[in-house]
């Protein structure tokens, strides 16, 4: 519109001021505005026909073609893929004889044998060529309903005498029996014996005056509770329950101490044939022995009382033997040292 009203000015400036015949001749104002009025008009509908297209836009509605020729292009038609002939072949042909499978499979397995043959029918035995023969000469093949019933093959029957009923075989069952790992062990190790003399004196003696009962020895055995060793450290003397215990010979007290599994403890270095040896003496009655780190004692002093401190299941004293450090049987090197 600005751009319509910028050409009137400047054609109505044109017209003013152009020469006609050489000589200008000013316009008066009537013929201004009537040369300036149809261009005025015009613009105006142009711009209001802008407007309304503007709104039709925002509506959505589709702005009618303008009435002059309109240039087309070629519409492009779209191309249909072909499908080649074996695909479609077997797109009609595949589908109904899986179908027919699937028929033929369901009544094989669900219609019984004897629907479709008679099962008392004899086998045959003769051939299609001996057939077809008797057929030539003008033989007759009877049907089975025809055929009378003496004429049926006779039934096979199978008979088994025997005039030795032990001959026949007998099935028998081996014999069989459980025995318990505790079972094994206390007939593996239980037959062991641990009888003893002693006399309660001598530099080196066992730990009472008397031969007291010995119930597991050094070794391999069945843990009898939970968290004792199935691999037995040492002698399990059974004199019975606040019973004294003596050093086995003179030496020095290395450890004194209550609590874990050994409870109430002590451990006692000995030098004896020029070898160190630890005896060491446990479960025994809490705070029974007066004996401290350092204490030198001689063989036969006071140790402690048998208890059943730490973990145990009764009234014992678990002595060990350690020869430089190492675990021995204490039943073998008490028989062979002790007086």
């Amino acid at each position: 519109m600005t751009e319509d009203f910028t050409r009137l000015t400047a054609s109505s400036g044109d017209r003013a001021t152009a020469p006609a015949g050489g000589s200008a001749q000013p316009m008066t104002r009537r013929e201004a505005r009537a040369a300036e009025a149809p261009l005025s008009r015009r613009a105006l509908r142009e711009a209001e026909a802008a407007q309304a297209a503007a709104r039709r836009s925002r509506r959505g509605v589709v702005p009618r073609p303008p009435a002059g020729p309109v240039a087309t292009t070629p519409a492009t038609t779209a191309v249909t893929p072909t499908v080649p002939l074996r695909k479609r072949v077997a797109r009609k042909v595949f589908p109904p004889i899986v179908m027919a499978a699937a028929a033929a499979l369901i009544v094989g397995t669900s219609v019984p044998s004897s629907v479709l043959g008679d099962p008392n029918a004899p086998a045959a035995t003769a051939s299609l060529g001996t057939v077809a023969s008797a057929l030539d000469a003008g033989a007759v093949i009877e049907s089975g309903a025809s055929r009378s019933a003496s004429d049926a093959p006779e039934a096979q029957v199978l008979a088994a005498t025997s005039d030795d009923a032990s001959a026949l075989p007998v099935a028998s069952r081996d014999d069989w029996s459980v025995t318990s790992y505790a079972e094994m062990m206390r007939l593996r190790y239980g037959n062991r014996t641990f009888a003893y003399a002693t006399t309660g004196a001598g530099a080196v003696r066992w730990p009472f005056p008397f031969a007291a009962p010995i119930s597991s020895g050094f070794g391999s055995r069945a843990a009898p509770c939970w968290g004792c060793s199935s691999y037995h450290q040492g002698l399990d003397f059974v004199p019975g329950y606040g019973t004294p215990i003596q050093a086995i010979a003179g030496g020095t007290v290395t450890l004194s101490q209550q609590g874990g599994g050994f409870g109430n403890h002590v451990h006692i270095d000995h030098v004896i044939n020029g070898q160190r040896v630890t005896s060491v003496y446990a479960h025994m009655i809490w705070d029974s022995s007066p004996l401290r780190v350092g204490d030198t004692i001689e063989a036969g002093d006071f140790v402690g009382l048998v208890g059943s401190s730490g973990i145990s299941t009764a009234p014992h004293l678990h002595f060990e033997l350690h020869l430089d450090g190492v675990p021995v049987d204490p039943y073998a090197w008490l028989v062979t040292n002790a007086s």
